[in-house]
């Protein structure tokens, strides 16, 4: 994956894109930008650089399934609409098209479909699973496109089966590992770290009247995944700046307030007000269960161990990115 997050030009809806030249496509929700759909868009971009063309990745907000199927919560993302452009923007894609999924959208007939993506993106290529479908009761297939390929003058490139196989079963482990809080785990099979976003909320202060200030974070996004009850050694970003901290999830049993999960981070060396505004958390290690403790005293004992326990992490981390 590079870095160069500057050149990726992204769009939020179908009507005002520009005209695009050898365009390669590729449809998918991509969730994580996992290792499995980065070895899939290091192809695309060598394509792209064949023909002298634009990469472009078409992706749905909000996620699909979402939409078709509202009173289903058991969806889990890996990654939210932001963290996904950013990584696609560090696999290189030239452009990111983020198609507002409506029931009007879900509701084309493939045929309609077909000629839009035509009229659009006026593709040279076109790389999709062999299982994507499309169009009303999901009719069109990569069959269906192939045929259109013909009429149109452009490529399928079609994903195999046991590629996307891959890629869907990496999906299930990273999902199953950031829930048991095996970071390390989900870290490598992403490929890049796992991130929690979200806004500085007010909390009950309790964390600041015994020396760990803590930020209580409010995740934007319902369906994202959220790793197990425990504590974390974590890096946080704010305006660009990184800083070491220790996040808690869990609902707080040593306060008797357990009614809600808590997200909050105690940022190190920081001393900034930062009410209302958005933090990102790289969560680097689970450091141990949650656990109810006897009084406030014993809560700053254990928060000494583990803020030790956590830099000596953090420590080994970058002394290993040396």
């Amino acid at each position: 994956m590079t870095n160069d997050h500057s050149t990726m030009k992204v769009f939020r809806d179908l009507d005002n894109l520009p005209s695009f030249k050898n365009a390669v496509i590729t449809v998918g929700s991509y969730d994580g930008v996992h290792l499995g759909h980065q070895q899939l868009f290091n192809r695309i971009q060598q394509l792209t650089k064949d023909i002298d063309g634009q990469s472009i990745a078409i992706t749905f907000h909000p996620h699909p399934r979402q939409v078709v199927y509202p009173k289903d919560k058991s969806l889990r993302l890996i990654t939210t609409i932001e963290e996904k452009i950013e990584l696609l923007a560090s696999c290189g894609f030239d452009y990111a098209v983020i198609v507002p999924f409506t029931i009007e959208f879900s509701q084309q007939s493939p045929d309609e479909y077909i000629e839009r993506l035509f009229e659009i993106f006026d593709p040279a290529y076109i790389v999709i699973g062999y299982d994507h479908r499309f169009g009303l009761n999901r009719q069109g297939d990569v069959n269906y496109l192939r045929w259109h390929a013909e009429r149109k003058n452009f490529k399928v490139i079609e994903i195999e089966k046991q590629e996307l196989d891959q890629i869907t079963i990496s999906s299930t482990k990273i999902r199953e590992a950031i829930s048991n809080g095996a970071i390390s785990k989900a870290t490598q099979l992403l490929n890049h770290p796992f991130y929690l976003t979200g806004k500085v909320v007010y909390g009950q202060q309790v964390g600041a009247s015994i020396g760990y200030p803590t930020a209580n974070i409010k995740i934007k996004e319902a369906q994202k995944i959220i790793p197990k009850n425990g504590i974390y050694a974590v890096y946080v970003y704010f305006e660009e700046v990184q800083y070491g901290g220790m996040l808690y999830i869990g609902d707080r049993p040593t306060l008797k307030d357990g009614n809600h999960t808590s997200i909050e981070v105690n940022i190190f060396d920081f001393r900034q007000t930062i009410y209302g505004r958005e933090i990102k958390i790289e969560l680097v290690e689970y450091i141990r269960g949650d656990k109810k403790l006897e009084g406030l005293e014993a809560l700053k004992n254990q928060l000494a161990e583990d803020k030790e326990q956590t830099l000596t992490i953090l420590k080994k981390k970058r002394q290993a990115l040396l």
